[in-house]
């Protein structure tokens, strides 16, 4: 297994490099690219990474939901609609929440 394959758990036992490499490849670039993307990825997963759920939040469709989850993936080469890859954004987007703090 690559150490960057391991990102998020590298976090866990307090790796730095691995907190900042998450949230420069994931947290910032979705800042970046403004729009709702980081919203709506925010929506996935705290909604139990539903799309139905996510739609309600955000009141919009769930069409618009999956569209811009494609545009996260384009953005930071992690699918949030993969279990593992999501749980590698959601692991970016508290760290980047807390870097904002």
């Amino acid at each position: 297994v690559l150490a960057d394959d391991l990102l998020p758990e590298r976090v866990l036992v307090g790796d730095t490099a691995a907190r900042r490499a998450l949230v420069d490849q994931a947290y910032r670039p979705l800042v970046a690219a403004g729009g709702s993307l980081l919203e709506t990825l925010a929506a996935h997963v705290e909604h139990g990474r539903s799309l139905e759920a996510a739609a309600r939040v955000l009141y919009v469709h769930p069409n618009t939901v999956r569209y811009r989850l494609r545009k996260v993936a384009e953005v930071t080469g992690w699918d949030p609609l993969d279990a593992r890859e999501a749980y590698v954004l959601q692991t970016a987007l508290a760290l980047g929440r807390l870097d904002e703090d």
